[in-house]
């Protein structure tokens, strides 16, 4: 097993280096950029997620371009840099490391990011790697708690609705699952706060944010229940499509599983429903809900917060992922992304020995071999 897990974490590095060189070579293609953005700044046309980023880090950003030339080769490269002058553009293009070479860039970029060294944001005065910390919390908050209140419940209920298949229980508390699969996570989040957050019946949750303007002076137990009292809306609305899949899930292998001969043979012998259900069918068929663990992890931990930050005021790490590819705040979304892929190719390894320690028959090694 030592041997399979050292192949497996060997084999992360030229995965990363492809999902970051994929990446690194699309954005030279995409339009627009840092230099465009300042120069829009410039022109007065700069709007939209970029009006968000407080503190701007960018030292050209409220002065003025200089002297007016007639745009040769290196202005007119940029949209919008007709009549610059080229000196100026040229110290905009020194200052975000486009002097360099694209090979060079990439190489540096490596080379940094292997030593966790993500430099500064483009356009907030602070480095990536404390605004990653800064909007931490709030992700591991939203995508934690989000997947174990899924799990927790739809577990259960998936084995009930398996054990009792075609029941009018069954019946119901489908329905009830389709309709939630059905809505989606940033409607229901909008009902919530309608209903339960002052929007036209009941002041009874938070609206915004993850602790009260007073939690630093609250005794420790009003902390954690001030921090849970914010939560309950956001990660209600975040559960509602992953309780709903995870259910059916369970409930589906469940059947498959029941449906076999061995379950028939441990009958037989005399063992009760209980010892059968969970001495025998649990484990085999928790391998396939296993599976789909750090697909619904990494969704929730990154990338299905997005809405549920925004109408909840909630700043983590989805909102800033959004605003920094809007912004092309290349150092961020560079960092986001590899952070990403690293924690998404630790958490499907872990899918993995979980696996084995579910049911040791499972050998990975073997099977390479």
């Amino acid at each position: 097993m030592l041997a399979y897990i050292a192949r497996r974490i060997l084999l992360m590095i030229p995965t990363i280096l492809g999902i970051m060189l994929i990446s690194f070579v699309l954005v030279q293609f995409a339009p627009g950029g840092p230099v465009e953005r300042i120069i829009a700044q410039l022109q007065g046309q700069d709007s939209g997620a970029s009006s968000r980023i407080s503190g701007g880090g960018s030292d050209f950003g409220a002065q003025s371009p200089g002297g007016v030339g007639a745009g040769d080769a290196s202005s007119s490269r940029y949209r919008g840099a007709q009549g610059l002058d080229p000196q100026f553009i040229k110290q905009l293009e020194a200052q975000f490391g486009f002097d360099k070479p694209a090979y060079e860039r990439f190489l540096k970029m490596l080379w940094d990011y292997a030593r966790f060294d993500f430099g500064k944001s483009y356009f907030r005065d602070i480095s990536v790697l404390e605004l990653i910390k800064e909007k931490l919390p709030v992700s591991i908050s939203l995508g934690l708690w989000m997947t174990l209140l899924s799990y927790a419940i739809s577990i259960p209920l998936g084995i009930k609705k398996a054990v009792r298949d075609g029941s009018s229980f069954d019946i119901w508390t489908s329905a009830i699952v389709i309709i939630g699969y059905a809505i989606p996570g940033f409607l229901f989040a909008i009902l919530l706060i309608v209903l339960f957050a002052g929007g036209s019946f009941w002041q009874i949750f938070p609206l915004r944010g993850l602790t009260s303007e007073n939690w630093a002076f609250m005794p420790w137990y009003s902390q954690i229940a001030d921090y849970f009292w914010h939560l309950v809306l956001p990660i209600t609305a975040m559960a509602l499509g992953a309780f709903a899949t995870s259910t059916l899930l369970t409930k589906n292998s469940f059947l498959d599983e029941i449906r076999k001969q061995y379950v028939l043979t441990a009958r037989m012998k005399g063992l009760s429903e209980r010892q059968v259900l969970y001495g025998h069918v649990f484990r085999n068929a928790m391998l396939i809900v296993i599976a789909g663990f750090p697909g619904a992890f990494i969704g929730a931990f990154f990338a299905g917060a997005l809405l549920i930050e925004t109408i909840f005021s909630l700043d983590g790490l989805g909102l800033l992922s959004f605003e920094s590819i809007v912004n092309r705040d290349y150092p961020v979304v560079f960092a986001n992304l590899y952070i990403f892929s690293l924690v998404g190719l630790a958490v499907n390894l872990l899918s993995d020995l979980t696996y084995t320690w579910i049911d040791p028959r499972i050998d990975f090694e073997t099977r390479e071999a």
